[in-house]
């Protein structure tokens, strides 16, 4: 942790604000708060939280700056491309988008322009965001970046619509809701949480005693000594969006895993994640409110969660693959190569994109349908969903 630059005189007091809530939070619950309760806190505590205050998170590929860069910050490629799944799916359910926590509003610009480009632009492209700040940043993009007509169709939400059809997508959304820890011993499975002494925050386990998540761990029957992360709030979101979804499909993309790589003998560790200033390390217990805290996503309970709720599983494949199914190849075929000033720059974010070294393989597509049965373009190669 010595290599972490140190953070402002202003960020170091922002943070003990948050430190303080939290410990009163530990005092007010006898002591102890679940790792879950923390992780929500850190990030989203109102106005204090990592996603609720108005530091940048989201880098961007050529000026730098921020925590880390999605996909979309990247290059316009990425929403060029996803756009053609979109529109297919539009086409038939006349339907509209609505994206989950939409970072910087840079992917429901790029799409929106690309739909316009299509013949495609729905109705409506509804964004639910819980952070009034992002909000803000995502209304300054959308202005800047589109056309009057096209930011006047864009509407925020504070809670799901009902009896919602088109297509609803989430880049990078699963990872940041909240999960709890879990350690196998000898004597049974633990929950692990947070105290604090001295006025620092240490971890400390109690034995496991939910019991849908008690049942849920031990069906995983993991070896004495491993620490891993389940996450029942991921769950309950696909839940939700099922309940919402009455024709059309649910589009995730994230970094993880289906369950038997997520939870492999190897990964005995688990796979929570923490950036700042685009350090990646695995401290949730420093730099509260000023880092980002992940976790990476186990698909196979996503798969469960929605199938269980009325959905059907229509599609699981790695980003690279969905993106060239999607054409990805054929809009860089656009640009000559002998263009280079055009060229390079897609070049380098099509390597970013598609690379197994970088995104292309740790970050997944799922898709989830209800009463929608036309094979997806995105799947149509490549198709993982008999892992999950």
């Amino acid at each position: 942790m010595n290599t972490l630059p140190t953070p402002s005189v202003e960020a170091q007091k922002h943070s003990q604000q948050l430190i303080t809530l939290i410990q009163k939070t530990i005092n007010a619950q006898k002591g102890w708060i679940s790792f879950a309760e923390f992780m929500h806190l850190a990030l989203y505590a109102p106005s204090l939280g990592y996603y609720s205050a108005g530091s940048q998170k989201f880098g961007d590929s050529k000026k730098g700056g921020g925590d880390f860069v999605t996909a979309p910050q990247i290059s316009p490629l990425f929403a060029q491309t996803i756009s053609n799944q979109i529109a297919q799916v539009l086409d038939i359910t006349h339907g509209n988008i609505l994206e989950l926590g939409a970072g910087t509003g840079k992917l429901a610009a790029d799409i929106l322009l690309t739909m316009a480009e299509l013949g495609s632009v729905p109705a409506k492209y509804f964004i639910l965001e819980v952070s009034d700040h992002l909000r803000q940043v995502q209304l300054e993009t959308l202005q800047n970046k589109l056309p009057n007509d096209l930011v006047q169709r864009v509407e925020w939400l504070t809670e799901l619509p009902s009896n919602f059809n088109g297509v609803i997508i989430g880049n990078e959304v699963l990872d940041a809701i909240p999960v709890h820890m879990v350690n196998v011993k000898n004597d049974g499975i633990y929950e692990r949480g947070i105290v604090v002494e001295d006025g620092e925050f240490v971890w400390q386990d109690k034995i496991l005693s939910e019991p849908s998540m008690l049942g849920a761990v031990s069906k995983l029957h993991l070896p004495e000594g491993y620490v891993t992360e389940v996450c029942p709030a991921a769950s309950g979101l696909i839940a939700s969006l099922a309940h919402s979804l009455r024709q059309g499909i649910i589009l995730m993309i994230d970094y993880g895993f289906a369950a038997r790589e997520y939870y492999h003998p190897q990964r005995n560790q688990g796979t929570l994640m923490c950036h700042y200033q685009h350090y990646a390390h695995s401290d949730p217990l420093i730099n509260i409110g000023l880092q980002d805290i992940t976790a990476h996503v186990d698909f196979t309970s996503i798969a469960h969660a929605g199938v269980n709720h009325g959905l059907a599983l229509s599609g699981f494949c790695s980003q690279a693959q969905f993106l060239m199914n999607c054409g990805i190849l054929e809009l860089m075929s656009q640009v000559s190569p002998h263009d280079m000033a055009r060229y390079a720059p897609l070049a380098a974010a099509a390597q970013k994109l598609l690379s197994p070294a970088e995104m292309g393989d740790l970050f997944k597509v799922i898709a989830l349908s209800k009463n929608f049965d036309a094979p997806l373009l995105g799947f149509i190669q490549g198709d993982k969903s008999y892992t999950l």
